[in-house]
């Protein structure tokens, strides 16, 4: 499991070889949906393409969604072989203080014993906030310690605008998120697979237990479970939590697919409001569905890249042959508004070296490809070789010996050298002129003129 979450996490990021958004141009082709919330957040969780998004890094408060962080947690715990789903955990009182009477509960009895899997159940169907403590304290010895680490893995996940006081989400002033932080936290939390089972089931029973009957849960996420009300049921919906307090308002993550198309949508701070026939009328849920029904109504998949295509040529030195063929290194599907025709994408190739010395191999990265829509940037992708081209000895001779004489040792060398020969040059010219001169008799001893006959006996 580790191994998959790493993949994800790092196709997440290098997801195309680098970011992806829907262009804010798109806001004049496709209407504004107009929703009624403090924040709010629609993206696509294939490429991680924001399609909406309104005051997404505002702090408010996140009220029982803060569960989705204690949910990550534990999932990690259980990943890293700390904890085990049939684990069977205690509640103790120390984990149960301080909860109040009229907060989500199931019921759970200091004493009672259930398993991190039923407590999990507790903690995401029903929000019930003695499970998010209880687990919070077998985990980390103190639900202090826990939040502590609630707030380090807020950080590692890249959230800046998220402060965790608790495991629940009981108000506090300093106990606050943001739609796009909550959007990181969910994502992580998905990594695991279990995660999803559990959010995303609308009815639970938790057997019977020494001090309680089976428990009943119905989740408190209205667009799948129509226990409590049957006017936001969404088949396409599928999890994540609900939350609401008084200062936070109503909150909702959740997420939905139709065909191909998987989106993920954060409300927050919605109202509720009773409308003249006297029912009333949530809009993080309602919200929600108008946001899924703008987002597939208005928004298709293109495949505007293939990873066969050819991208172009790069121009290469040092071979006989002077270019190579570009590919891209994946092919590029985005989520764009519906009728943008290909012709309407530019795409615009940036090499890494204008020309590209060979050697090169197949499969190097060589540029990159940048593709906008109405000025907006969509998505890079790596430029590869297409083929290897092979370098030219003697080229690569000539360029190795233009670099050497270039560099500052060599022209230093190089002057020295010639100094030398000049220095050299005129003591021998100096030399040859005192030789024809003094004739071949200079520094002899003894000799006159040139005569070298045998002398005569006396």
């Amino acid at each position: 499991m580790k191994t998959r979450r790493f993949l994800s996490v790092f196709f997440l990021v290098l997801l195309l070889a680098g970011h992806m958004a829907v262009p804010a141009g798109a806001a004049e082709r496709v209407p504004d949906p107009q929703v009624q919330a403090k924040a709010a957040l629609l993206v696509d969780l294939k490429t991680g393409a924001v399609v909406y998004a309104l005051n997404e890094h505002d702090e408010l408060y996140p009220a029982s969604l803060t569960k989705i962080m204690t949910c990550l947690l534990v999932l990690e715990a259980i990943d890293e072989g700390r904890l085990t789903l049939n684990q069977e955990i205690a509640a103790s009182p120390t984990a149960l203080e301080g909860l109040a009477d009229d907060g989500s509960s199931a019921g759970i009895q200091p004493g009672e014993v259930l398993t991190v899997e039923e407590l999990l159940y507790c903690l995401m169907v029903v929000s019930a906030n003695e499970a998010g403590a209880i687990l919070a304290e077998k985990i980390s010895g103190s639900v202090d310690g826990f939040v502590s680490r609630m707030n380090a893995k807020a950080q590692e996940l890249g959230c800046e605008n998220t402060h965790f006081m608790n495991p629940h989400g009981y108000h506090d002033s300093q106990h606050y998120s943001s739609a796009w932080d909550l959007y990181l936290i969910t994502k992580a939390a998905m990594e695991y697979p279990m995660f999803m089972t559990i959010c995303d089931t609308g009815y639970h029973v938790v057997p019977a237990t020494a001090v309680s009957e089976e428990r009943q849960l119905h989740n408190t996420n209205y667009l799948i479970s129509g226990w409590r009300s049957r006017g936001y049921l969404n088949a396409d919906a599928h999890g994540v939590k609900t939350g609401s307090h008084s200062q936070a308002g109503h909150c909702l993550v959740s997420t939905a697919q139709k065909a191909s198309v998987s989106l993920l949508c954060v409300v927050l701070g919605a109202e509720r409001v009773q409308l003249e026939d006297g029912t009333w009328w949530t809009y993080s849920f309602g919200e929600t569905n108008k946001l899924y029904d703008w987002g597939f109504g208005n928004f298709a998949y293109q495949t505007v890249l293939k990873q066969d295509d050819l991208a172009g040529e790069a121009p290469v030195s040092l071979s006989s042959t002077d270019h190579v063929t570009l590919c891209p290194a994946k092919t590029v599907e985005l989520l764009l508004p519906k009728g943008v025709e290909p012709e309407e994408l530019e795409k615009t190739v940036s090499l890494k070296a204008d020309p590209v010395e060979a050697p090169i191999h197949e499969g190097d990265v060589l540029g990159t490809m940048t593709i906008t829509l109405d000025g907006e940037e969509l998505a890079e992708v790596d430029l590869l070789a297409f083929t290897g081209v092979e370098a030219s000895r003697l080229r690569v001779f000539w360029r190795d010996t233009k670099l050497f004489f270039s560099t500052t040792a060599a022209k230093v060398g190089l002057g020295v050298a010639i100094a030398l020969i000049v220095v050299l040059g005129g003591w021998r010219l100096l030399f040859s002129r005192r030789r024809y001169r003094y004739g071949r008799s200079v520094g002899g001893r003894g000799r006159r003129g040139g005569y070298r006959g045998p002398r005569k006996r006396r």
